[in-house]
């Protein structure tokens, strides 16, 4: 898809929202002309009441620009149910802190279900930066669950002291990242700025810089060399992330679910590209400056750093494998059971599992993470097939 393409399905493609443009063009003209790409995407995404997820626009579902798991079927809901019950009934109860809910879709499936297996938590917490959403997500939970809304809370960050279970659903992907260019001269960043009227790149060298001692360590790790020229991308922030959940988690679990890879394959010499992905109208492209602010940007998971990043914070890395995996531990199939193979809803629920679980779709693409501390119960969803060791 190229931006002639696009810009056929939207006036605004190429300039994008007009205010966060002007935004973001103050700020290059602020920095000296341009800002790293981490900047231009939290912006992009987050500036308030201008960004992808704070302008109030409808991002999920069939009628937005994606879909993720929860929206995809209910059964994702049921087959974490069953691990979250699992978890909180080893620690004797607790709490649920999601972050990033979305539309609340998983928030409500998982609160009904866990009602059913008699395990809700004492409190459902839910930290969420654009307002926008998270008055989508009081108005839900109000028509959709009115008897759990009184558990559930919303907060600017993690309580300290947490107990219980934490999950993010694609939430690490949408975290701003740093691009970078291999060069035989020395590393080069990416940067956005503003040229012949419209975004675009500015390479910049950055030697003996923050970024640049990041990037070095990441590939220091690495049996391979990148080739001259290989683009891809880097997420301080993202282990930050992590850091700052291990700094309140008291006992419990964090489960992570997205698109990702352990780090020799992230880095792969083949994926000279980087992972950056752009979504509109559930149309997929690699053009982050364009539609800017109407569309979603979304960069892949290098679960090793996350995982290292749990160590530094104190955290045990319990888990990692797939969602198909997860999920088929966790009693996926147990939904056709005593269903008419020949009904209509025997098709209907055939087709979810097939989007939760096959390659193609995101069965083996979104991997599972779990996190945990002073934790020494099961994870039945890690059973079956646990991928620590490509870690």
């Amino acid at each position: 898809m190229d931006r002639g393409e696009i810009a056929g399905a939207e006036e605004r493609a190429d300039g994008g929202n007009p205010a966060l443009v002007a935004l973001l063009r103050a700020a290059m003209e602020e920095a000296g002309g341009s800002i790293s790409f981490a900047d231009y995407m939290d912006l992009a995404l987050f500036a308030p009441q201008l960004g992808y997820y704070s302008a109030g626009a409808n991002q999920f579902g069939s009628d937005g620009d994606f879909t993720t798991a929860p929206e995809s079927s209910p059964l994702f809901a049921r087959c974490v149910a069953r691990q979250v019950g699992e978890v909180l009934t080893a620690l004797g109860g607790g709490d649920i802190c999601e972050f990033g809910a979305g539309f609340a879709t998983l928030a409500v499936d998982l609160l009904e279900n866990l009602a059913a297996i008699d395990c809700l938590p004492r409190r459902y917490l839910i930290i969420e930066r654009s307002p926008a959403l998270r008055e989508r997500q009081r108005k839900y939970l109000a028509s959709r669950a009115p008897d759990a809304v009184a558990r559930v809370s919303w907060h600017d960050e993690l309580p300290g002291d947490f107990c219980g279970v934490v999950l993010a659903n694609e939430v690490l992907d949408a975290m701003p990242v740093h691009r970078f260019r291999v060069h035989s001269s020395g590393l080069r960043e990416c940067r956005v700025g503003w040229q012949d009227g419209g975004f675009g790149w500015i390479e910049a060298d950055c030697s003996g810089s923050a970024l640049a001692r990041h990037v070095d360590t990441v590939l220091q790790g690495l049996d391979h060399a990148l080739p001259e020229g290989y683009v891809s991308e880097c997420a301080p922030a993202r282990q930050d992330f992590v850091g700052s959940i291990g700094a309140c988690l008291k006992r419990g679990m964090v489960l992570l679910f997205d698109y990702g890879y352990a780090r020799a394959e992230y880095y792969h010499p083949q994926r000279s590209g980087g992972t950056l992905r752009c979504f509109y109208r559930h149309r997929a492209h690699d053009d982050p400056l364009i539609l800017t602010g109407l569309q979603d940007i979304s960069v892949h998971v290098d679960f090793t750093g996350i995982a290292e990043a749990a160590f530094a914070a104190g955290l045990d890395v319990a888990g990692y494998t797939t969602q198909a995996e997860f999920l088929l531990a966790t009693g996926l199939l147990d939904a056709c059971r005593g269903v008419d193979a020949t009904s209509r809803r025997h098709a209907e629920l055939t087709a979810q599992i097939r989007r939760l679980t096959l390659p193609g779709e995101m069965g083996e693409a979104v991997k599972v993470l779990a996190l945990g501390r002073d934790y020494e119960g099961a994870l039945t969803g890690f059973s079956t097939r646990d991928l620590r060791y490509r870690l």
